[in-house]
Order: C-alpha cells, then structure tokens, then sequence
C-alpha cells in the first residue's frame, strides 16, 4: 500500500497505530482531522484510547484536549469518550459517549462557531497544539499530502503542530486527488486581504496540502471505510416543511427578489434538510449553485440530475448507498464539485458575498423568533452551533426548520421562550414547520409573535401560546417585547417535571 507514499524520506517512519499513538502524552493538545464522519483518523485514536484505559487501570492520568473540524465517528469521538481520555473537546461532536461524557461533566466542551477555530487556533487561544492527527488520501513525492474526504481545519492543524502523524487511508478514493481548493491567503490582522471569490464554483487556492516533511514524526497505513451517515426516507412532516419552502422561494422569485436559479445554497445535515433538497431536485428551479459545509444525499441527487451544477463544501456526509454512487463516478465531478477548508467554506465574508440562502435546523424557537439549536431543556449539549451561526448571520436569507412538536407531541418546538439562545430574533428571518411558514422580514417583536403561532405551532399548543401572548401583552412590564417572566420558562419546567409540556 506504500504506493500512495510517494515521498521516499517518509518510508522510514511508517509505523503501526500502537507505535505512533505512544508520541501521545498526557496532556497534549491534539488536533485530528475530521468532519461529519468524513476523513478522520481510523486506527491512531483506537491506539490511544488503548494507551488511556491501561493507564487509567494503573492509576495514572492520561487525558488529552481534542480539536477536530466537526463530528467524527465511533473510533475517535466515541472511542476517547469511553475512555475517558479527553479533557476538552472543541469545537462540535454529536456521539452519544462524547455528549454523555460533557452533559456529566466529566469532559469540558467549548461550543464555537466554525468559521471561528482556524483564527482561534492562530491566536493562541486554545493553547499550543502539540500534535496533528489527520488522514489523507496520498502524499506526493515532493511531501505535499493529498487531502482525504474532508478538508475541516486540517490545513490549521499541519501549519500549527508541533509533531504530525499521518493516517495514509487506501480506501479514500484516488480520485479525490484533484478535487480540492486549499486556499493558503489567510492572514491575521491587520495583515488580512481580501479573499478573491466571487462564485461557488471558482478556484482560488491549490489541490494539496503543503507541510514541513521535518515535522512528520509518523505515518501508518490504513485502509478503513468513513462513518457512513443513515438517513430515513423523508416522512409526511418533512415533506410539508419542504414543500412550504418551495412555494416561500417560487414567491420571491416572482416577487423578484430571487433570481430563476435562486441564489447558492447552504444546508444542515438531517433527514429534513434532505427532504427539502429532494424538493428543490423535483421543483421548478434550474442551474442552482451550492455553498455549504457539507455535501449530503440530497445535494448529491441534484450534482446527478444536473439540477445543481455546482457545489462547494468541506466534507461528506453521504449515505452508503449515495456514496458508493459517488465513488464510482468520482471523477466526472471534476469542476462541479470542491472541498475547502471550514475557515473558507463558512467565512462570513464570503456568506455575505455571495448572497446564500441559508436553511439550518433547530431544537426550538420562541414567540419572537430567537432560536435553541444546541441545548434540550436549557443546559444538556445535544450537538453544538457548527456551521448554522455563521451562515445565519451573514446569509441573504436565513431559514430555520422543525417538526412543530417533538417527543410524539409532548414538547412544543414554539415555545413562549427559548431555555438557550443560539441565534437571535436578529438573524432568524424564516421559520418553517410542518405547520406553516413565517417570513418575520421587516415584523416588529409583536408581529412576529402573532404570525409564529399562527403559522408555525401545532394546534394542540396554540391557544396557550396565544392564551401567554394575550396576558403578557396586558401584563408584561414593557410592551415591546412582551413576557411574563415567571411563566416564561414554565413549559420547560413542566415538562421536566410532568414528561409533557
């Protein structure tokens, strides 16, 4: 397997997963690669946990302080957690040990925007990273690495580490060489310039990653599969919420504030975000473009009817069955498909450039539009913001989707107040359940507040929404942004104590 290590001086330090986690110590702040399960490391941290529960069993510490793109899989997020081997973990997860470990207490979580961690890391300040963990697809004879299925902060952590192992996965497909755009332009203030594009599809950085070869304390060969993402087929909830999106878009493009091909779009993850995309492909727009994070099933159905002719992004996150499609084709998606790293694909200044629309999930919003994407019940982590800040605020349009209900209609996704803020009434603009759609444009907090209950909350929950709305609009202190603070939270508090709000 060699033959993707073309770089002869790094023949002498492959090693096995076992040798090269023992450059781990106590300690350590380790950056590995990864994003939505995509192009992370597959045996070095199952190594490492090894090394951690042996200590652990003697009565030694061995934790490290863990920075990845995103979410990763099983063998790196769920494998450390168990272990309890990570004493910070930044700057986003969604494994069940991982959020198990952080809702106890037992591991320190920051919560961050991800177009924030690249310039956080170079400001120092999380500290010095000692090592880069990261998986690629090859390495060049001239040490430049080929980049694996998602590129996330890789390029951050290859500048920034003190010592770097290498994953050299045989089953990445060797058409990914070529596929990426590692924009090396960057700079921290007051040195920063602009960053030249203008287009989803335009190239403006190079196809490989460059490292100091010097640095490469070791390289082991792998050959392991990416976490592939199940999704469910979409479901008459799902299929409502999109279709009320579809007719939301098909209005202003008649009311002309869309073009025909709409403007590019960015997508969560999620079996209702992939509902929508399946609408966008059967719906009326053609030519749409694609600026996002992730390239999931439903983008990746409209790269195959031609509907989107372009996308870029910084990872995948496909289905087996998508991605054994993607991986027999890769090449012929040469020029209409890019990978970038996070730092470039949810940079705030080419959202706003770009004009995206944004469509983002969420847990729960309240009566004036301020939205939970992170926190049940006001302080369990479920995820974290990922990439839905970023595009939220800086999106030409910024849509927020949900079930209107949650635990088979015992919560209220609407809700008098939300028990977390992650994105405020300032940058939520839309609101889609199943119900209906909200457009809050140019509302005031009380308008907004009459068309939200009226539009978006389940029936069984509306008249005591409005039952709140009504008395706080007579008994609030101020009227401009009505409540009763000793009821406000009361839904949640319900809830926790009865199992129904």
């Amino acid at each position: 397997m060699s033959s993707r290590i073309l770089n002869r001086a790094l023949h002498d330090r492959l090693m096995s997963a076992d040798e090269a986690a023992a450059l781990i110590h106590d300690g350590d702040h380790v950056g590995m690669s990864g994003f939505t399960g995509a192009g992370h490391p597959k045996t070095v941290p199952l190594a490492l946990a090894r090394r951690m529960d042996a200590a652990h069993a003697a009565g030694q510490p061995f934790k490290i302080g863990m920075w990845t793109g995103a979410s990763t899989a099983p063998e790196l997020d769920g494998a450390l957690a168990r272990a309890n081997g990570v004493d910070l973990r930044l700057p986003y997860q969604s494994d069940p040990a991982c959020r198990d470990r952080i809702n106890h207490g037992d591991m320190d979580y920051i919560d961050l925007h991800l177009s924030h961690v690249a310039q956080y890391a170079w400001f120092g300040f999380f500290g010095k990273l000692d090592t880069a963990v990261v998986e690629v697809s090859g390495v060049l004879e001239d040490g430049r690495l080929v980049p694996s299925s998602s590129v996330g902060n890789n390029k951050t952590w290859l500048d920034q580490a003190d010592k770097i192992i290498l994953e050299v996965n045989a089953w990445q497909n060797p058409a990914l060489d070529g596929l990426h755009d590692i924009y090396y332009g960057t700079a921290l203030p007051p040195h920063r310039q602009p960053i030249p594009l203008t287009r989803p599809e335009q190239r403006i950085g190079e196809p490989y990653f460059r490292i100091d070869p010097a640095k490469v304390v070791a390289v082991v060969e792998t050959d392991h599969p990416d976490r592939q993402t199940a999704f469910s087929a979409p479901d008459e909830t799902s299929l409502a919420i999109a279709a009320h999106l579809i007719e939301f878009l098909q209005h202003e493009v008649k009311a002309g504030r869309l073009p025909p091909e709409l403007l590019p779009i960015q997508s969560g993850v999620g079996n209702i975000a992939n509902a929508v995309l399946a609408g966008l492909n059967n719906g009326p727009f053609q030519g749409l473009s694609a600026f996002t994070e992730v390239l999931q099933d439903g983008m990746l159905e409209m790269l195959e009817s031609g509907t989107l002719k372009s996308a870029s992004a910084t990872a995948f996150s496909l289905s087996s069955e998508a991605l054994a499609r993607l991986n027999a084709d890769l090449a012929s998606y040469r020029g209409r498909l890019l990978l970038r790293p996070q730092e470039i694909s949810n940079h705030p200044e080419l959202i706003r450039r770009l004009g995206l629309i944004a469509m983002n999930g969420m847990i729960e919003a309240d009566l004036y539009g301020n939205v939970n994407s992170t926190h049940v019940m006001g302080s369990s982590i479920m995820n974290g913001i990922g990439g839905s800040g970023d595009f939220a605020r800086n999106a030409y349009l910024s849509v927020f989707m949900t079930p209107s209900t949650a635990k088979g209609g015992r919560i209220s996704c609407i809700v008098p107040m939300v028990s977390h803020v992650d994105h405020t009434e300032h940058d939520v603009q839309v609101i889609v359940t199943e119900q209906g759609l909200a457009d809050l444009r140019g509302l005031s907090p009380k308008k907004r507040a009459a068309l939200i209950i009226e539009r978006c909350a389940h029936p069984d929950y509306r008249p005591a929404l409005n039952d709140y709305y009504q008395r706080a609009c007579r008994g609030a202190p101020g009227l401009h942004t009505p409540h009763l603070l000793g009821e406000a939270l009361s839904w949640h508090q319900r809830y926790l104590a009865d199992g129904r709000m």
